[in-house]
C-alpha cells in the first residue's frame, strides 16, 4: 500500500518504520521530528495524503487532529481511509469521522496501548472505532504494528475503550505503589510482598508486568531511573480525557477523579512531568498518612 503518515514523534516514528520494513511505501510529514529511515519525506501534508491508500495520523490533541483532518481529509483519494492513532476526547474523533465519511472517506479510530517499547517491537493493541469493512482493509497495518486489534464498535469506540482502559490503568499503578510505601513502613520487604501480591487477589498489570518498584518483577522502567515508557504527563491527559467523557454523559467516577487530582499534583507541582507513570512511588515513599 501507499500510505501517509502525519505525526513522526515517539510513537509514530517506529510505527512508520515497521510499516516501511513490511514493503509498503511510507510518506511520512510532521512539523518538527526527524523523519525515520526508509520513510519518505513530504514537505506538506498534500505531498504526504496525494493518492495514499490510507492516512494514518499519530498527533498530539484533538485540536491539533481535527486541523490536521480537515486539511487532509480534503486532498485524499476517495474511498481511501483515514486512520487516526492519536488519544483524543471521544467527540473531536466523532467529528474528524463525521468530517471524512461526508467526503466518501473511510474513517477509523485506533488509540494504542503499548507505549514506545510496543510502538518499537510492532506489539502495540489497537482500540479501533469504525465501520467493519474498513477495519477489515486496514487489518494487515495493525498486524504489522501491533500484536492485537479489536473493533470495539463505531466512530469513537476506540477512544472511548482508551479512555477507560487508562483509567483503570492511572488508578491499579496509584494503589500498586500505596502497596509498596506502605509495605516499606510496616517493615516487610519488597520482595516478599511482590512474591505474594503477584500471585493472589491482587495482582495486576501494574504489579506483575510493570512493577513500580526497582529490582522487582520484569525490568520495567523503575529499573532505569523512571526514564518514561509512558510518562506521568501522558497519564494526566489521558486521565483527563476520562474525565472530560464522564462529565459529557454525567457518569460517577470518584476514584478517576482522585486519580486524575493526584498525577496532576505529581506532573505540575512535585516535579513527575518527565518521569514514567510509574515513578508515582517515588512521592508516596516521602509522605506521611494524609500529608
Amino acid at each position: 500500500m501507499k500510505i501517509g503518515f502525519i505525526g513522526l514523534g515517539n510513537m509514530g516514528a517506529p510505527m512508520a518504520l515497521n510499516l516501511a520494513k513490511a514493503s509498503h511505501q511510507i510518506i511520512g510529514y510532521d512539523i518538527s521530528a526527524e523523519i525515520p529511515t526508509k520513510v519518505i519525506k513530504a514537505n506538506s501534508i498534500l505531498e504526504c495524503v496525494k493518492d495514499a491508500d490510507i492516512v494514518i495520523t499519530m498527533l498530539p490533541n484533538g485540536e491539533i487532529l481535527k486541523k490536521v483532518a480537515t486539511e487532509a481529509i480534503h486532498m485524499m483519494m476517495r474511498n481511501s481511509i483515514f486512520l487516526d492513532c492519536s488519544t483524543v476526547d471521544v467527540e473531536s474523533s466523532r467529528e474528524v469521522a463525521k468530517l471524512a465519511i461526508n467526503s466518501n472517506i473511510g474513517a477509523l479510530d485506533a488509540p494504542v496501548s503499548g507505549g514506545i517499547g510496543g510502538a518499537e517491537a510492532g506489539t502495540l493493541t489497537f482500540m479501533v472505532g469504525g465501520e467493519e469493512k474498513y477495519f477489515n482493509l486496514a487489518r494487515e497495518l495493525f498486524d504489522i504494528m501491533g500484536q492485537k486489534a479489536v473493533l470495539c464498535g463505531p466512530s469513537g469506540s476506540g477512544q472511548a475503550a482508551k479512555i477507560c482502559n487508562n483509567m483503570i490503568l492511572g488508578a491499579t499503578m496509584i494503589a500498586t505503589c500505596e502497596a509498596f510505601a506502605l509495605a516499606d513502613k510496616l517493615n516487610l520487604s519488597r520482595d516478599k510482598m511482590y512474591d505474594v501480591v503477584s500471585t493472589s487477589s491482587g495482582y495486576s498489570w501494574s504489579m506483575n508486568a510493570y512493577c513500580p518498584a526497582p529490582g522487582i518483577g520484569p525490568k520495567s522502567p523503575s529499573d532505569n531511573n523512571y526514564v518514561p515508557g509512558f510518562s506521568s504527563a501522558l497519564m494526566l491527559k489521558d486521565l483527563l480525557l476520562s474525565q472530560q467523557a464522564a462529565k459529557l454523559v454525567d457518569a460517577d467516577t470518584p476514584i478517576g477523579e482522585k486519580a486524575t487530582e493526584l498525577y496532576k499534583k505529581f506532573v505540575e507541582q512535585e516535579g513527575g512531568a518527565h518521569k514514567d507513570f510509574s515513578a508515582m512511588l517515588k512521592r508516596f515513599e516521602k509522605r506521611g498518612y494524609k500529608q
